[in-house]
């Protein structure tokens, strides 16, 4: 339960084969002119021109979306064997046939999500915990939940190592959510059940959002809230995820 494919805006990523355009690294690519931060760490430049190129020439506006995704080190959530392609526009194999999903896809469903700093996170899929740190930069606190154990296990030790003390990792069934710290500001999940498990709409706080991919065959990202009203739900692009595995609540 963690990364897709994409590619935009058919071949999406965030948890399911690769199969995106390749850009052999190779290949010479614009890059921005050089932020703050380039000067200690080299692959400052490269997260430049990843969200220039590929997040905000797609449509990706929020300041604080956009702030996480410079800032995260992609390259530190990959086997070292594909860290020469962190940055490029594709999902990458993290291990337990799962990938890391397309950086566009991560700034999508973060943006989508509206999350602000005051607010509290779950996710479901944590994956190689990449998603989740994007989170941590902007959230108050961030609780992901993964099903496969060497995985929650590897993600954890990624975040801890990077300082991010208000993101906490377990192994879990996401179809269960995660009741103890509910209700969540918003939900984000990485995996696509075929109907929206109705745990995490019970958990979802009053005026939250949810982003989810929902479908067999077909896929669609669906961004739901929970108004006064009751629940409303909105289909938005065509995606690509791995199923949702796990137990869903009976």
């Amino acid at each position: 339960m963690s990364a897709p494919t994409i590619g935009v805006l058919l071949c999406f990523s965030s948890l399911t084969a690769l199969g995106c355009r390749s850009e052999p690294r190779s290949h010479p690519r614009a890059v921005p002119a050089q932020s703050a931060t380039t000067a200690t760490d080299p692959t400052a430049a490269e997260r430049d021109a990843m969200v220039e190129q590929q997040i905000r020439a797609r449509g990706i506006e929020a300041p604080a979306v956009l702030e996480a995704m410079r800032k995260v080190p992609r390259h530190r959530f990959v086997p070292p064997a594909v860290r020469d392609w962190a940055y490029l526009d594709h999902p990458l194999p993290i291990g337990s046939e799962q990938t890391i999903s397309q950086p566009y896809i991560v700034a999508y469903m973060t943006e989508a999500a509206e999350v602000s700093p005051d607010e509290t996170v779950l996710e479901i899929g944590t994956g190689s915990g990449y998603q989740a740190a994007v989170l941590g930069e902007i959230a108050r606190t961030v609780y992901t939940i993964e099903i496969i154990p060497e995985l929650a296990e590897g993600a954890a030790k990624a975040v801890s190592e990077l300082g991010y003390a208000n993101v906490h990792v377990k192994t879990g069934n996401g179809y269960l959510g995660w009741p103890e710290h509910a209700p969540f500001d918003a939900i984000l999940v990485t995996a696509a059940p075929e109907h929206v498990p109705q745990a995490l709409i019970d958990q979802l706080a009053l005026g939250g959002r949810m982003v989810i991919p929902v479908g067999a065959t077909i896929q669609h990202m669906m961004i739901i809230e929970k108004t006064p009203s009751g629940v409303v739900e909105r289909r938005t692009i065509p995606v690509r995820f791995v199923p949702m595995t796990g137990e869903p609540q009976r």
